[in-house]
């Protein structure tokens, strides 16, 4: 069998529902023409609700809690072994273009990093490196969201190549301005029309770069595994004409907080319905800010305007990814190529009055959109309530070519679900370890309940998803869940040891 190329696009914190083949009100049409010829999910869950984690496991095939990388701003170790490096034992050429984000802000000696500043505008240093990085032996990376202050590395030299040499002027200085319009670290209370020419923006630097690569690879008779990893629709919310007015904040249907949803939840919950909440009592010496640890409250119209911002983001990734379709028709691949859709995590837009992510375990943070297509081995126009998680990524990725997976995964291979003949997972699992002793909390989802422990607390989550897909009735105190919550406990138990890896076979008694 020849061996087929792997396309892996990802958008970065993408709420599922953010896609036109669900939401008319979302216009995608080359997501959604990927969906008609492949396989979408419903069902699709992130390991983790925040970045680096989650991206560490798609590309490791372990959670966050055996790979190293447990929250943002953790590291990646370096000798992790990866997909990439797998695939490269066989022949591939590995591609990375876009964000990687395995790395912290901040360069230690122990954790040492690339991605930090000022690093990250040293333009010589980025002019010379390439890789080999995480099993990629060819890369091309930037850290920035929209304009801010992280952005540099091979994205900047791309604007100096194109003739915007004062790139600077169109993001955040560093460091970054003491009277920014940000209302928090990544989230504004406006949506602004970027400055910024169209032409010259990362989603499009990213969707050319990639398809560059695949050019190169085709011509040099290589298979590819190449990741087009976009940085949309994270906020801020910013966006260059026409994108930034392409959708009326009027006609914007933002979520919203249910009076009363929060009785019986865990006490980070209510706090973000404060102004000012007080969240002292989730610090630790010397520990970082918790994402989402903070006040929540917007009103309707930032709401609306922030959702119009998103919807335009989506919508602009979209074209890229209707690019990478038309460049695999065009070299003659198409046929031979698994394109896999995903994201990071979840998003929220008002639901539950929540802007941000966090310790928020709700479908609208933890489920993520995904799409798979395989010519002859995957059906069209196909929709699966099939539980996915982003642990079997890799797994399935060396399947298709011809690769078992190693023990040390943690993930199984799940073509023979994509393609319909086996049932799916039976459980997903998401941790959330964002400091270790107070806020370290996962959660179980089966096919109709969801469970979410916290360490060192009494108090959980238990949302029954059939009877009360909204998520406004905590059932974890609840003396008619009794019976239900005792069986998920149990589950969520043997799903711990179900997870546990096996790097080595047992070869004799002793």
């Amino acid at each position: 069998m020849t061996q087929p190329n792997i396309l892996f696009i990802t958008t970065d914190q993408h709420h599922y529902n953010i896609l036109g083949a669900v939401n008319r009100k979302v216009r995608t049409p080359n997501l959604d023409r990927l969906a008609a010829q492949g396989v979408r999910f419903e069902r699709a869950y992130c390991v983790n609700p925040t970045c680096s984690p989650s991206r560490a496991s798609m590309i490791t095939g372990t959670y966050p809690s055996v790979h190293g990388c447990w929250a943002i701003g953790v590291k990646l170790p370096e000798d992790q072994p990866t997909v990439g490096g797998l695939l490269q034992q066989q022949g591939y050429e590995t591609v990375l273009v876009g964000k990687a984000h395995f790395q912290p802000l901040r360069s230690e000696p122990g954790s040492e990093s690339i991605e930090c500043q000022p690093l990250l505008r040293d333009l010589d240093f980025w002019r010379n490196f390439h890789g080999p990085w995480y099993g990629f032996n060819h890369v091309e990376t930037a850290r920035m969201h929209a304009n801010e202050s992280h952005a540099g590395q091979h994205y900047a030299l791309w604007l100096e190549e194109k003739g915007l040499s004062n790139w600077r002027d169109y993001f955040e200085p560093w460091p970054p301005r003491p009277n920014s319009k940000y209302a928090g670290p990544y989230y504004m209370r406006d949506a602004l029309t970027w400055d910024l020419p169209e032409q010259f923006h990362p989603t499009h630097w990213v969707g050319e770069r990639t398809i560059a690569n695949m050019e190169r690879c085709v011509n040099a008779s290589k298979p590819f595994f190449a990741w087009a990893s976009f940085f949309d629709p994270h906020p801020p919310y910013v966006l260059p004409e026409p994108w930034a007015s392409m959708y009326d904040p009027a006609e914007m249907d933002p979520g919203a907080y249910t009076p009363g949803e929060f009785d019986g939840m865990p006490p980070q919950y209510a706090r973000t319905r404060e102004q000012a909440p007080d969240f002292s009592d989730y610090a630790e010496p010397g520990g970082q800010g918790l994402h989402g640890f903070h006040s929540h409250l917007h009103n309707d119209a930032e709401l609306r305007r922030s959702l119009a911002c998103y919807y335009g983001m989506v919508s602009l990734v979209d074209t890229e990814v209707g690019r990478l379709l038309d460049s695999l028709e065009r070299l003659g691949i198409a046929e031979n190529t698994l394109v896999v859709f995903t994201t990071d995590h979840g998003h929220f837009l008002g639901q539950h009055g929540l802007i941000a992510k966090g310790a928020f375990h709700y479908e609208d943070l933890l489920r993520i959109p995904m799409i798979a297509r395989y010519p002859g081995h995957i059906p069209a126009g196909a929709v699966s309530q099939e539980l996915q998680s982003q642990i079997d990524l890799v797994p399935t990725f060396l399947a298709a070519a011809g690769i078992e997976t190693p023990g040390f995964m943690q993930g199984s291979n799940q073509l023979p679900v994509w393609a319909g003949r086996q049932p799916g997972r039976e459980w997903a699992m998401v941790e959330n370890r964002h400091n270790p002793t107070r806020v370290h909390l996962r959660t179980l989802v089966t096919a109709r309940y969801k469970l979410t422990v916290y360490r060192g607390h009494d108090y959980g989550e238990l949302f029954d998803l059939q009877t009360d897909p909204r998520e406004l009735h905590n059932r974890w105190d609840d003396p008619a869940y009794e019976r239900v919550k005792t069986a998920l406990l149990l589950r969520f138990a043997q799903a711990e040891i179900e997870r546990e890896p096996t790097r080595m076979p047992r070869i004799t008694g002793a």
